[in-house]
């Protein structure tokens, strides 16, 4: 009589050969010929799984286990789960995935507390694309981890499945919980740290991750609290998920830790931003903010073009990003951007003759065209292609953009797993859209061969791969629109302008060709507004008040305007001022109390309020203020559009760069004068007159209620023509110099 063991290597041997009738043959000779054991029972059931007969496998295995006594029970329940999992990892190495998922599930329902299987079960659902974090919580691993006393754990298996898990679901808060509980099983070590600053660094594609960046860089810290990488990161981290105090402290530790000139850069760029972001530090802000500057020109001055290393894009993303918020002074901050931005495009072009043999950015390329096509292919380029200000103002070109002239190529520089907004008004539109997670030379190699005509940046410094991008040149027209003002990028042809939002002089002091819309830069048909959920009788506020409001983010509360917003509201009896926007808010209120107690004005004529929970309900609730106060010498932008679509007065004051003429050029795209003010008194003037007369701003409301039907601003496809008009003589210009 052949043994138990000959019987079981049989019975493995037909079911790899799915010969599925003699092995259950084979089973019902086991279970005759060995009374004792239930191995029969325990592959007659998995002969049912892999036929699909599930409901019968966990018959046979539940009859099975019912005859036996409490010791039995446990000792038949464990041979069961190591059948299961011998088959489950025969499937897996032979690459029959699904079964094995399948297989291993059925253990998972009989020993739910196997680490070891849970860590299979999600490998496999991220290897066939099933994982969510729903699945994740419903197997209970974080919790079996967590545990007093759990069980042996092949910490090898432990790690791949982490690592995993942070290169395909890192966007999920579940996967962070599991990262924590792993910690303990894992040993230290350099490469365990690299993995989770990694992390936090590709997190920082995602919208609104910051709190879960946070969570792994708090565990970096755990490993390697004085490694500057995990310092940088956590930083940048606290920042995002407004924890102000503590990344302004991290971002001072870093500083310390810099050795060069350029980690120097970065990490006072780190300071400025975390100060920046409570809105009141405006001293100490300046200064770092005249340190920066005295370090870029170090940088110029050593002259160190290193084509053996590509330099990091954040070195004038980063550091130059500021510039704006803090004065108006354009030919000074541009020209500093162009000699910092010039700099890197050189650097960059010795590293791609040095290093890089299979690509070559225009002029240097030939043009790759095919000359059968006579439509113009156009590229848009962002990695805020969502409900994001760039994401609501750019969708109305792709809304409204000429099929029989143009093909629109859309690239996401953002993770894939994009929302429906994205889809909706960008994937669905474009002729073709390509979402990317990887190397800037990479995204450049695919449009290139895209074929795309004019390549259109969304993003310009607020973004360091579509920067990065921009600087390889894979079009031959490269265009700037939308974003932070102008990059000074060489490989930038044109920036898209109109004859308001930039002086006439502008052009002495931009690298890139200025090319003026005729009328407007921006313009959209309108935007989505929610019921409105705050009410006057809420705040405590008279109905027959004045209200002013101001939502802008911290960056923007020079403090210079501040005071101007308080001498207005000193002026104008029963007014209150509302106060909106991200920000150090506790910061925010002592800022403003401060500034008001100087003229005079009592804490109870301020209001704080918090975000709304989407931008619809934003927009419905600035109904509740009579007028708007803009802020300078950086204007809002999204929010006075915003601001003039639903009809409220604005007060703004224009200046000479790009930031400080946003308002005003908005403004007289709707068709309103009243309110814009060319200098601080005048901005004064204008918020106590229409504070002060109910019907002004009754008139000013009807206009722009009445803008909606005739205004440039509120008309997206005329806005579209002209920009396809553009692109078309920008063309024309570059194939009759070829």
């Amino acid at each position: 009589m052949p043994s138990l063991s000959d019987l079981e290597l049989q019975l493995i041997h037909l079911l790899a050969q799915s010969e599925y009738e003699q092995a259950a043959s084979v089973c019902e000779y086991l279970a005759e010929t060995h009374p004792d054991s239930r191995m029969g029972y325990w592959y007659l059931g998995l002969i049912h799984v892999l036929q699909g007969q599930e409901a019968d496998a966990q018959m046979t295995w539940l009859m099975a286990i019912a005859e036996g006594t409490p010791d039995e029970t446990e000792t038949w329940t464990q041979e069961l789960v190591q059948v299961l999992q011998a088959e489950a990892s025969r499937r897996e190495a032979g690459n029959d995935l699904q079964i094995a998922w399948v297989i291993r599930q059925h253990s998972q329902e009989i020993a739910p507390a196997d680490v070891n299987n849970l860590l299979h079960l999600i490998d496999l659902s991220l290897t066939l694309n099933t994982f969510t974090a729903e699945y994740l919580t419903t197997l209970g691993i974080t919790d079996q981890l967590q545990a007093d006393s759990p069980q042996d754990i092949d910490s090898a298996l432990l790690l791949q499945v982490l690592e995993h898990l942070l290169q395909d679901a890192v966007q999920y808060p579940p996967v962070a919980d599991l990262a924590e509980a792993c910690l303990p099983y894992l040993e230290k070590s350099d490469a365990l740290v690299d993995l989770l600053v990694a992390t936090m660094i590709k997190l920082r594609e995602y919208p609104r991750v910051g709190r879960l960046a946070y969570q792994y860089g708090r565990l970096a810290m755990q490993l390697d609290g004085d490694r500057p990488d995990v310092l940088y990161q956590l930083c940048c981290a606290c920042q995002d998920s407004h924890r102000y105090s503590e990344g302004i402290e991290l971002a001072r530790r870093y500083y310390d830790t810099c050795q060069t000139l350029t980690q120097k850069i970065l990490g006072n760029a780190l300071i400025l931003r975390g100060l920046m972001n409570t809105g009141t530090q405006w001293a100490e802000a300046s200064a770092v903010l005249q340190r920066q500057t005295e370090l870029l020109q170090a940088l110029l001055a050593e002259q160190d073009i290193n084509g053996d290393r590509l330099a990091d894009i954040s070195l004038i993303c980063a550091p130059l990003f500021f510039y704006p918020y803090f004065n108006d002074t354009p030919r000074e901050n541009r020209l500093l951007q162009n000699q910092v931005v010039q700099w890197y495009q050189a650097g960059l072009d010795a590293y791609l003759k040095q290093h890089v043999t299979d690509y070559q950015p225009y002029p240097a390329a030939p043009l790759t065209r095919s000359p059968d096509r006579k439509v113009l292919r156009i590229g848009y380029l962002s990695q805020f292609l969502y409900r994001h200000s760039i994401g609501w103002l750019s969708r109305w070109l792709l809304q409204h953009f000429d099929r029989d002239r143009f093909e629109v190529y859309v690239y996401f520089v953002q993770p894939q797993h994009m929302d429906a907004f994205s889809r909706q008004w960008f994937a669905d539109k474009a002729t073709r859209a390509c979402a990317f997670e990887g190397d800037p030379l990479g995204i450049a190699k695919s449009i290139r061969e895209d074929e795309i005509d004019i390549l259109v940046d969304l993003d310009s410094l607020t973004s360091l791969p579509t920067c990065n991008v921009m600087a390889l040149k894979p079009a031959p027209i490269q265009v700037t629109w939308l974003g932070l003002d102008a990059s000074g990028l060489p490989t930038i042809d044109y920036f898209l302008a109109d004859p308001y939002v930039l002086p006439d002089d502008a052009q002495d002091y931009y690298a890139e060709r200025i090319w003026r819309l005729p009328q407007t830069y921006v313009a959209v048909d309108g935007f989505e507004v929610d019921v409105p959920t705050l009410r006057r009788d809420q705040l405590d506020i008279p109905a027959d008040a004045v209200v002013y409001l101001s939502a802008q983010f911290a960056y923007k509360r020079h403090p210079d305007t501040v005071r101007l917003q308080m001498q207005i509201l000193s002026q104008v009896p029963d007014s209150y001022f509302l106060v909106k926007g991200l920000g150090d808010e506790q910061s925010m209120r002592e800022l403003f109390a401060q500034e008001a107690a100087a003229f005079g004005i009592s804490r109870d004529r301020l209001r704080f309020l918090p975000r709304d929970r989407n931008e619809e309900s934003h927009r419905a609730n600035l109904a509740i203020a009579d007028i708007v106060l803009d802020t300078f010498p950086y204007n809002g932008a999204t929010t006075t559009l915003e601001t003039l679509w639903m009809g409220i007065p604005l007060v703004t004051r224009v200046g000479q760069q790009f930031a400080a003429r946003n308002s005003y050029t908005m403004m007289v795209n709707a068709g309103i004068t009243e309110g814009i003010a060319w200098s601080d008194e005048e901005y004064v003037e204008w918020g106590i007159r229409l504070g002060k007369d109910a019907k002004l701003r009754q008139q000013v409301a009807q206009k722009l209620w009445q803008s909606r039907q005739t205004a440039p601003l509120w008309n997206g496809k005329q806005f579209t023509r002209e920009v396809e008009h553009a692109y078309e003589q920008m063309w024309a210009t570059f194939m009759a110099a070829r």
